[in-house]
């Protein structure tokens, strides 16, 4: 399969996106790739993916670069969590959910080098492997559509998964489509988080204090989590757009595992080659 021809490396910083424009190689002996606890992994998320939350993880790995004589400095994080589908594993690789993961969370400091993200990816899987050899196979989205706040500022570009593509990942077409629930501030609001609320599962209180941080209504003493969830939804603090679905790519953690995701999954369509024009506002 031809590579794609990359125009730019997508970089993000206090939840702002950078272009990195092409040019330069990345030099292997300025980086360290680590398996780090998630105490360290969690707050450079939250600091600056676009996303602004921590998914459920099962092994984080940090890129470091090495600055002389001073200690290494963070500047990149892959997280490998639980796909919020426990379906989607089995439904892509015919595998059991237990033998998969998702490609949670993957950012890179604008600091960087332009094909940065290649070599951080190759490495962190090789720490996959190692700490996790149970692992056949890995899951990744990338959503082509941008989202902008209530101001028309674009808060998150579309994206078609390049990084996979340069790393020969499977592309497997789109998920299905559905309907967002987004905030003023063009994040998404999780339909777990959402699942919790109405059946007041462990988590509950965290999700409501999200929403309501978000702009929703505090809960009337005595209310239904289900009354109060679609009134807080109805306000207009929170908004609906239609979703095209995400790409999906999918890995395979060791060779013998790559042959046999190319056997469950002939027919597979052409990579895309760019991100879905239409966007997502809020």
């Amino acid at each position: 399969m031809p590579q794609p021809h990359f125009t730019f490396a997508q970089r993000w910083r206090h939840h702002r996106e950078f272009r990195l424009p092409p040019g330069g190689v990345i030099d292997p002996r300025e980086y360290g790739v680590e398996v780090i606890l998630e105490c360290l992994a969690k707050p450079f998320v939250l600091e600056h993916h676009y996303s602004g939350s921590f998914p459920a993880a099962r092994l984080c790995v940090g890129l470091f670069r090495k600055t002389g004589v001073a200690p290494c400095r963070l500047v990149g994080i892959a997280v490998f969590g639980v796909p919020m589908n426990q379906n989607a594993i089995p439904r892509y690789s015919g595998l059991s959910a237990a033998e998969g993961v998702e490609l949670s969370r993957f950012v890179a400091d604008p600091s960087v080098a332009f094909n940065g993200e290649s070599f951080f990816i190759r490495r962190a899987f090789e720490c996959l492997r190692l700490e996790k050899p149970e692992i056949k196979a890995v899951l990744s989205y990338a959503d082509p559509t941008e989202r902008r706040n209530r101001h028309g500022q674009i808060v998150k570009r579309g994206h078609y998964g390049c990084i996979y593509q340069a790393s020969n990942a499977l592309y497997l077409g789109t998920s299905s489509k559905r309907t967002l629930i987004l905030t003023a501030d063009g994040q998404v609001v999780s339909e777990r988080a959402l699942s919790k609320i109405r059946n007041q599962e462990r988590g509950h209180d965290y999700a409501y204090r999200q929403l309501v941080a978000a702009g929703a209504p505090e809960r009337h003493f005595g209310e239904d989590p289900r009354d109060w969830l679609t009134r807080a939804l109805a306000t207009p603090a929170f908004s609906r757009a239609r979703h095209p679905g995400n790409h999906v790519y999918l890995f395979g953690v060791l060779r013998a595992a790559k042959k046999a995701l190319l056997r469950y999954n002939p027919d597979r369509p052409p990579y895309p080659k760019k991100a879905d024009p239409t966007p997502v506002a809020a």
